[in-house]
């Protein structure tokens, strides 16, 4: 058996990790990598392996760095099944898609760009009616139930508490009179957040694909979440400002509204306008109604009385782009809570050229940023930053709320590990981070006792 590297190798983005097995290729996620244009432009378009040769692909969950690029190895010759959780197979219907239109006007735009400098027209990395046809190959498996993935070869799905319908999946191979087991965690979430259960233990492996997004950095406690939310949105609308909130379509967006319908309930905050700007964001609200079985207890006492915290009475689902143009004219306090999360694309982008140059305004952070993305130099303070190519003064305060990440922090990611039998657990391979988080979540993990933790790089091949 052989694992090859193939993304989110020292990065926190494009996860594609390969399984050799028995002279099959189970590939595990298939993530748009996410960083400097050229370089995604040549990472997503080319994979480093013939599509038609995988035989069978296993999804984590559905946000993009994971599963973005299931569409382009459909559209290049994967005709095989794409396992995950049935909320997963939801959301990815409605992301691809989304995604899909996304790489078609990125392609119009670059054609309209490049053919009025006499350049060469280029194609769309996949288009929404790709991404339809992939849907054809998805099957949804609940949490638990051991599956058949090709012959010799089981898994089973655990929550991983990171998203809905996020999973941590443990491998079992048969292979040449011997039984190994392979643990991938996908994205690890956080105990005691909002909305949906806490990560659960996937059993014990004899090698752990392990993320490390957060290797020693140590978030607020989501405790402390609402009072602080209270606090900065307050200070805000004391001075007449409007809050702009780039926010993740699928998991941040969700828990923002949430915590804000608690807030408002309790009568810490004045009810304000709020607008989730953001189509995407209400499909995936949609299907996180239909899977209250991903839900927390919390939420389902809420469902039980009839309660509907994923939409306040004073919230507005804006959906049309004119809807969206004129929530710029708007002067008085509000919120806009918008795609995408690290500012790189989508509508936030015209709302934060719209509000940043007032002081009255603020930016809410509440998620990670990747470096060199518009929320990266947001969250650096950088004086000045380019938005829709045009270069902005940054007036406006920068929030950040390190709270609302569905990332366990270093010490969850420990405390997550130290459930593995150390006798048994004979290698550990650090993916899906920077390489000082992973250096630093390495170093934490010999502490604790296991013996081998490599951090591969893109391309590196393991034997086994």
């Amino acid at each position: 058996m052989t694992i090859e590297f193939q993304g989110a190798a020292r990065t926190v983005t494009g996860s594609m990790h390969l399984l050799h097995i028995n002279g099959t290729r189970i590939l595990l996620d298939c993530g748009l990598f996410q960083g400097k244009r050229a370089d995604a432009i040549e990472r997503n378009r080319h994979f480093p392996f013939e599509p038609a040769s995988i035989d069978a692909i296993i999804l984590s969950h559905a946000h993009i760095d994971h599963s973005g690029n299931l569409p382009g190895i459909v559209r290049q010759g994967y005709h095989g099944p794409i396992f995950c959780t049935p909320a997963t197979k939801d959301l990815c219907a409605v992301m691809l898609a989304d995604s899909g239109h996304i790489q078609e006007k990125d392609a119009e735009y670059l054609n309209k760009k490049h053919l009025h400098q006499g350049g060469t027209p280029v194609e769309p990395l996949y288009t929404a009616e790709d991404a339809e046809r992939s849907a054809e190959y998805f099957t949804g498996i609940p949490y638990g139930k051991e599956f058949s993935v090709i012959p010799d070869v089981t898994a089973v799905f655990t929550d991983a508490g990171h998203i809905l319908g996020s999973a941590s999946v443990l491998v079992t191979v048969r292979e040449k009179g011997t039984v190994r087991r392979i643990g991938f965690t996908g994205d690890l979430g956080r105990w005691n957040m909002p909305i949906i259960r806490d990560p659960q233990f996937m059993g014990n492996a004899d090698i752990l694909l392990s993320e490390s997004t957060y290797g020693g950095i140590v978030h607020d406690p989501p405790e402390s979440m609402g009072d602080e939310l209270a606090a900065d949105i307050q200070r805000v609308l004391n001075r007449g400002g409007k809050i702009v909130v780039p926010a993740f379509s699928v998991g941040r967006t969700q828990d923002l509204v949430y915590a804000l319908h608690v807030l408002f309930d309790a009568g810490k905050l004045p009810r304000i306008p709020i607008f989730v700007d953001s189509p995407l964001a209400i499909n995936a609200t949609d299907v996180f109604r239909r899977h209250a079985e991903c839900f927390d207890e919390e939420m389902q006492k809420h469902l039980a009385l009839h309660h509907d915290p994923l939409g306040l009475n004073q919230l507005r689902y804006v959906r049309t782009a004119d809807e969206s143009k004129k929530l710029n004219d708007i002067t008085e306090p509000c919120m806009i809570i918008s795609a995408s999360g690290m500012c790189e694309a989508g509508r936030v982008l015209h709302h934060l050229a719209n509000t940043i140059e007032d002081p009255r305004n603020a930016i809410l952070i509440v998620g990670y940023q990747a470096e060199n993305t518009l929320g990266k130099k947001l969250v650096d303070q950088e004086p000045e930053v380019r938005i829709l190519g045009s270069v902005y003064r940054r007036q406006a305060e920068v929030i950040v709320h390190n709270s609302f990440s569905a990332h366990a922090d270093g010490n969850e990611l420990r405390k997550y590990a130290r459930q593995f039998d150390r006798r048994q657990l004979g290698q550990i391979f650090l993916v899906h981070g920077e390489p000082d988080r992973q250096e630093q979540y390495r170093e934490g993990l010999l502490e604790d006792g296991f013996a081998n933790v490599a951090i591969p790089v893109r391309g590196q091949k393991f034997d086994f």
